[in-house]
């Protein structure tokens, strides 16, 4: 018997690199062929990942051990779709415009799915599918987007640590604080750790 290395998390959530067409947002935009990325890969960009119990929220020994490690005290329930989101069509566009959060930005998603696209050291996109199941973490300062998919509904927990501020600041903002340290803490760090590699 064949044993299996398969990471978990990667029945909930995915990500590749993505092509440049300006086609539907909702589609999958792979690269041909094409490019997928590790969840060890989104790590090192500060995107951190877990598969959990979507049916018992309440419930998951896990979710409470998350929130209660990173302090997130608020949380509430959010569902996109054409039925259930007043001006349905402007708040997608706003979703898709590139921006970043001065706070980390949580999803949880027990229903549905949606990508969120998140920048490469080198400013390429990267489409992040999440599935029922998967729970995202976007570090305070990446730019990021989201956009639904071809099913066009996601049922997603947020939360915050604190009282929530969902403050959309759009690119380029790259002035805030939040910016720099997460210039400073993901991308010079892995700058310096190939420079170190390079002469080694």
């Amino acid at each position: 018997m064949v044993s299996s290395n398969k990471d978990p998390r990667e029945e909930v959530i995915q990500a590749w690199y993505m092509d440049d067409s300006n086609e539907d947002q909702r589609l999958p935009h792979h690269k041909e062929p094409k490019e997928f990325v590790s969840l060890d890969q989104l790590a090192e960009l500060g995107v951190l990942s877990w598969k959990l119990d979507a049916d018992n929220p309440d419930t998951d020994p896990e979710l409470k051990k998350i929130r209660e490690e990173r302090g997130y005290s608020y949380l509430d329930v959010c569902e996109v779709c054409p039925e259930k989101l007043p001006n349905y069509e402007e708040k997608i566009k706003s979703f898709f415009e590139e921006h970043l959060h001065t706070d980390e930005e949580i999803r949880y998603c027990v229903a549905g799915s949606g990508y969120f696209d998140v920048r490469d050291r080198n400013e390429a996109w990267i489409r992040v599918l999440v599935k029922k199941g998967g729970l995202i973490i976007l570090p305070a300062g990446i730019y990021h987007r989201f956009t639904l998919d071809e099913s066009n509904y996601i049922k997603a927990l947020r939360f915050f640590v604190g009282e929530p501020v969902w403050t959309p600041y759009n690119r380029p903002h790259d002035h805030l604080p939040a910016r720099g340290q997460y210039i400073k803490t993901f991308v010079e760090k892995d700058v310096a750790n190939h420079t170190v590699d390079a002469t080694a």
